[in-house]
C-alpha cells in the first residue's frame, strides 16, 4: 500500500468515494465510501439541546411563573388563557445557575408589560413585552452572574 503522503490529492469530494479504514470485525484494511461513512455519522450523532420542558398556564394578568430553580437549561413553555396586560418570569437562583445554561421561553399569546426577575443574577436585554407566539432564549454567563438576551 502506498504513503499517503504520496498520493494525489483532490479538491472535491463525492459519496462514492473511498477511504481506507482497518476494519477490526474482519482484522484487515478495507475500503468504505464517504456515503457509508457519512450514513455512519448521521446514525451515532446525538444533537439533542437536553432542556428540561416546564410548562405554564396563567389564567390571569399580574401572573408570576418561577422558572425551575436549578441549574438545568429550561424551555418554558407559556400557554396562558388570554393576552394579559403584565406578567412576571423569575429566573432561577444565581446559586443554582451554571455556565452557559440557557432559558427558552414561548409564549402563545401577548403580555403587554413583562417583568424578569434576575433573582440574585443580572440580565442583559431581557425582554419587556411579548407578542403572541413569540419567543426569546438567555445564556447565562458565571464570570459576570449574568443571564444575556441571545435570541
Amino acid at each position: 500500500m502506498s504513503n499517503i503522503n504520496q498520493l494525489t490529492a483532490v479538491d472535491t469530494v463525492s459519496g462514492t468515494d473511498q477511504l481506507p479504514i482497518y476494519s477490526s470485525v474482519s482484522g484487515d484494511a478495507r475500503k468504505a465510501a464517504l456515503s457509508v461513512l457519512l450514513a455512519y455519522m448521521q446514525a451515532n450523532i446525538s444533537t439533542a439541546d437536553n432542556k428540561v420542558t416546564q410548562y405554564a398556564a396563567p389564567s390571569a394578568t399580574g401572573f408570576s411563573v418561577a422558572i425551575t430553580d436549578s441549574s438545568a437549561s429550561i424551555w418554558l413553555v407559556l400557554t396562558p388563557v388570554a393576552g394579559y396586560a403584565a406578567g412576571t418570569i423569575v429566573l432561577p437562583a444565581v446559586a443554582n445557575c451554571i455556565d452557559k445554561q440557557e432559558i427558552l421561553v414561548n409564549s402563545t399569546q401577548s403580555i403587554t408589560t413583562l417583568t424578569i426577575t434576575a433573582n440574585g443574577s443580572n440580565v442583559t436585554g431581557a425582554p419587556t413585552t411579548m407578542a403572541a407566539n413569540a419567543f426569546f432564549r438567555l445564556r447565562f454567563e458565571a464570570v459576570t452572574d449574568t443571564w444575556y438576551r441571545v435570541g
